[in-house]
């Protein structure tokens, strides 16, 4: 089964053509990244604006680099939830459109969802129920996938994302857009015991977790330096915010996989690629006998390849949608509007 799927739902425009869930024939994208680093971050309107600009001509990019047709695609997907309202809409009616011109099923995938179907591509042989550590840019949570597509939230941030906080801390320090990703590049080369930062006790739900206490710590810490004209160990400072917020990840996440009694272990989005959370999970994980799932890092960002694979279980779940359907800026991973 060929589904053609596309993701549009922040500042990467991607269309997919993947098999039967677990085989990319082809994965195009078009980034926005230097265009979005002018202004530190992305801008809502001109990522919208770049979707509509690039997305007719990838989808037959996706295509000719299948070596296949239009006759050959079984079904439609697209991200319909959480992202950039103006931004999930593009592909949202984008997909609509192409559903309805080639006469196929229409299936509606979330995001995060799709993050963690990213694993079902780069390992073939992972099949629920596993946990996953999802940790995004806009999500941090624990789920335990008892199928491809009943899942629970066994818990998550209160507040800020731990990706948010990244990016946020790599632009206060001036680091280009996308932040997190040069954080992490600095923060091998520094001491992860130089500065001590906190590590928030959430709630009453042991799984619950915090950042915006950590993201206020470091910012506050830079300010005072700034203020005080003290030069700040820029590399030892990205490399004690990495150890906290990791600190913060991997205890849980461990706790977590206890209580389920799995062996197996997945961690999806784009902080998956930081390669301090990848050596804890891995430590951690080590230490119990549980079998760790991380995608290589071309399958931790968006793309529309993780998209098809989720929907070809969604698919074979019923989960279809009709030309009324709508984007969402928010919605949960479980399919209830937030």
């Amino acid at each position: 089964m060929n589904i053609l799927a596309v993701e549009s739902s922040c500042d990467e425009t991607a269309v997919a053509v993947v098999s039967n869930g677990r085989r990319v024939l082809t994965d195009c994208i078009a980034s926005q990244v230097d265009l979005h680093r002018i202004y530190g971050g992305v801008v809502p309107e001109i990522a919208s604006r770049k979707h509509i600009e690039a997305i007719y001509a990838l989808a037959d990019q996706a295509l000719e680099k299948a070596g296949i047709t239009r006759n050959d695609i079984d079904a439609v997907a697209v991200t319909y939830a959480p992202g950039l309202i103006g931004a999930v809409l593009v592909g949202v009616n984008f997909a609509k459109a192409a559903a309805f011109a080639m006469n196929k099923p229409l299936i509606p995938v979330h995001h995060m969802r799709g993050h963690i179907a990213a694993n079902y591509l780069a390992f073939p042989e992972l099949e629920p129920p596993f946990l996953c550590l999802v940790v995004s840019g806009g999500h941090t949570m624990l789920v335990d996938v008892q199928d491809y597509t009943k899942m629970e939230i066994l818990g998550g941030t209160l507040d800020d994302a731990a990706g948010e906080c990244f990016d946020k801390v790599g632009r206060l320090l001036g680091m280009p857009y996308p932040g997190g990703a040069a954080l992490d590049k600095a923060a091998q080369l520094g001491d992860d015991t130089k500065y001590p930062l906190p590590r928030a006790k959430a709630g009453e739900n042991p799984y619950d977790m915090s950042f915006s206490g950590l993201k206020t710590a470091t910012i506050n810490l830079i300010h005072h330096a700034e203020q005080v004209g003290e030069e700040l160990d820029v590399n030892s400072l990205c490399a004690s915010f990495s150890a906290a917020v990791s600190d913060t990840l991997v205890p849980r996440t461990m706790q977590a996989l206890r209580q389920t009694g799995y062996d197996k272990l997945a961690v999806a989005g784009g902080v998956a690629a930081n390669s301090r959370i990848r050596k804890d999970i891995l430590s951690a994980a080590e230490r119990t006998g549980a079998k760790v799932y991380l995608p290589p890092l071309s399958l931790c960002g968006d793309n529309a390849a993780m998209i098809g694979a989720q929907a070809y279980y969604e698919f074979l779940s019923g989960n279809f949608a009709d030309m009324s359907l709508n984007a969402y800026a928010t919605k949960s991973i479980l399919g209830e509007m937030l």
